[in-house]
């Protein structure tokens, strides 16, 4: 079963590179694209109520009530993950360019990923009621702060017109209502998910597809592949690599050093060292308006793909090993 978990994420990952190979054969473009696009949103706020009608409130009052576990993620997501960005900027904006280095920094501004956080930390025998409060804790607190520090550190030095409060309205309506109204409507929306429960998965999944080829498609309209060479794309894939692993190591050592036990540590390296694709493809698309949104999402796409198969290969491991007395 705990395979299975892992073998589904792995097909999505594959998914994702056909959603970009598709796009970049055949491209939708013009009165299409309009369609899609509304389509697409769409789909995303159906996610987001259906992620709202699923999700437990006693998970979230028993995932509250942990909130120095939660503290430590948020600190990890929103700060940590960032001042790394930052740090970058030096070595990475010469090799990367402005644009692929802008959707580098934009993904450490996002909060952490939901289903595969929970999934992750499920396999691994981790605290899954504090997985489920902290992912989706970070996914509401990062529609309002993404925005707030994409203002800042990215479209406060371009000649883009940005009005931060305008982003926060639409994404909270895309977004944040959706799920609080499948929150409300849970007792009457949750039994018949039960009935079908790959329902929110293959919204998720379907969703995010959808987003990735219209992103794509728009991107190679506009000439994505003869502005990005090999050498860049290495480049950033080799930047990604490093910025996990520095974030994966932190995440390892510090829970066990502040003492948390075994499953708050795995909770807590799961949810702390994930970037959402879910909720960052459509952030990108209010956000970067007017900007060349594939090169925004480029950086998200290739992180997520490394992420998904180190977590897959971690957590599978810490599946079969023992845990201590205490930890259990």
């Amino acid at each position: 079963m705990k395979m299975l978990k892992l073998l589904a994420l792995d097909r999505f990952t594959i998914l994702l590179f056909v959603m970009v190979v598709l796009a970049s054969v055949l491209p939708i473009s013009g009165k299409a694209a309009e369609v899609f696009s509304v389509v697409t949103t769409v789909a995303i706020a159906i996610l987001f109520f259906l992620h709202g009608a699923k999700l437990s409130r006693q998970a979230v009052i028993d995932g509250i009530l942990h909130w120095k576990l939660h503290a430590l993620v948020f600190a990890f997501t929103f700060a940590l993950f960032p001042l790394l960005g930052l740090m970058a900027k030096p070595i990475l904006l010469p090799l990367l360019g402005k644009e692929l280095y802008w959707g580098f920094l934009f993904m450490c501004f996002l909060p952490s990923t939901v289903q595969s956080s929970i999934a992750f930390t499920s396999v691994a025998r981790g605290n899954v009621a504090a997985a489920v409060c902290s992912a989706s804790f970070s996914n509401l607190i990062g529609m309002f702060i993404t925005p707030i520090l994409v203002a800042f550190f990215i479209l406060s030095q371009s000649e883009h017109d940005f009005n931060p409060t305008a982003a926060i309205v639409k994404i909270t309506l895309l977004l944040l209502v959706p799920f609080i109204l499948g929150q409300v409507l849970r007792p009457y929306i949750y039994p018949h998910m039960q009935k079908f429960p790959s329902i929110v998965k293959s919204f998720d999944q379907g969703s995010i597809l959808m987003v990735v080829y219209g992103a794509f498609s728009g991107a190679v309209v506009a000439g994505l592949w003869h502005q990005v060479s090999g050498v860049t794309l290495f480049y950033l894939t080799f930047a990604c690599s490093v910025l996990l692993t520095v974030i994966m190591l932190l995440g390892f050592y510090i829970p066990k050093w502040l003492g948390f036990n075994m499953p708050d540590q795995r909770a807590i390296f799961f949810c702390g060292s994930k970037k959402t694709l879910a909720s960052g493809v459509p952030m990108a698309q209010i956000l970067f308006i007017g900007q060349p949104l594939g090169m925004i999402v480029l950086p998200i796409m290739i992180f997520h793909q490394i992420q998904l198969m180190v977590c897959g290969i971690l957590a599978n491991y810490w599946s079969k090993e023992p845990m201590k007395s205490g930890d259990e």
